[in-house]
């Protein structure tokens, strides 16, 4: 008789892992992608799903004003490639949360948000989730506009990675990872409440919610691995990069949420980049919990985290 399948991880509402690696997966309030424009008047963006590599079943949706602005005429937009969060292990583009936020990014800032369905651990673990989105950034530099009618508008050589949590740590790694795939088109970088860690606590890293932090870590990093490996400790560049390296790395935004549990290690991280001499700057939104964004898309503070994002882009196009 066969021995029956235990769970062996559970990290509720998110995933479970079973004895006989199989995996289970909340798949919260997805939305599919609506290519037309709405009668509404509060959604003035449309969407569009589109394969990256049927391969590796890697996807994207494709974010995109639904009118031109007055001063748009026949100016080519800006291109923000994002990467969702979940702990490497969950998360989609077609959660309701990703879709409204992303989608009001991609009006509010006058660009074509590509959000990146990247292959998740424990089945694909790191490096898995840093190649497939650096794929990406490959594929929308080297996919021409009329290969895709829905990047028609879109500026291949004006690109920003942006991302958060976990997502904010991929922006990072593929930012230093683009120099021989299409770096020279990244023009900044977008980090978002970054998910980084090391096996050394600090000071606001308490709680219970660090068990669901380390959980992640431990199903996510390489077998084996500790939260001392570079990919969860940004300090550990400093091991692999050299001057010249930091020197071309892009013009990142550091976005710190004030209420976060690892708000500490995101101003550390900003802290970092300016130590390598990265033109990085930091924002704090004081008194908001880690990805207050997506708890409420709509919120005042999610208007001004946009805003802020739209700022960038703008300034740098």
């Amino acid at each position: 008789m066969a021995a029956a399948t235990a769970v062996v991880v559970d990290i509720p509402p998110f995933i479970k892992v079973y004895s006989d690696g199989s995996v289970t997966r909340t798949d919260h309030d997805p939305v599919p992608a609506s290519p037309h424009p709405s009668s509404s008047d509060e959604i003035n963006f449309i969407s569009n799903d589109v394969v990256i590599d049927a391969s590796k079943s890697v996807t994207a949706r494709i974010f995109s004003p639904s009118e031109p602005a007055p001063d748009d005429d026949d100016d080519l937009l800006p291109i923000i490639l994002y990467f969702h969060g979940g702990g490497f292990c969950v998360g989609s583009t077609r959660w309701s949360a990703y879709h409204a936020f992303l989608g009001r990014l991609s009006a509010e800032s006058r660009s074509h948000v590509v959000s990146v369905d990247y292959r998740l651990a424990p089945e694909h673990r790191i490096p898995a989730a840093y190649e497939d989105c650096l794929d990406s950034l490959a594929w929308l530099i080297s996919t021409s506009r009329t290969d895709e009618p829905w990047l028609r508008r879109a500026d291949s050589s004006r690109v920003f990675l942006a991302g958060e949590s976990a997502g904010g740590n991929i922006a990072h790694h593929v930012a230093l990872r683009a120099r021989g795939c299409g770096g020279g088109a990244v023009k900044g970088v977008m980090v978002v409440q970054p998910y980084f860690g090391s096996e050394r606590r600090l000071q606001c890293e308490v709680g219970e919610d660090m068990w669901m932090n380390d959980s992640f870590w431990r199903l996510s990093l390489p077998v084996g691995s500790t939260r001392d490996h570079p990919a969860c400790d940004f300090e550990k560049a400093e091991e692999i990069l050299g001057k010249a390296e930091w020197d071309r790395f892009p013009a990142t935004k550091v976005f710190v949420a004030g209420a976060d549990l690892l708000r500490e290690r995101e101003v550390m991280y900003a802290e970092f980049l300016v130590r390598k001499g990265v033109d990085a700057e930091l924002i704090t939104a004081e008194g908001e919990p880690h990805v207050y964004q997506l708890l409420s898309p709509g919120s005042d503070a999610a208007e001004l985290l946009r805003a802020q994002m739209a700022e960038f882009v703008n300034r740098r196009v």
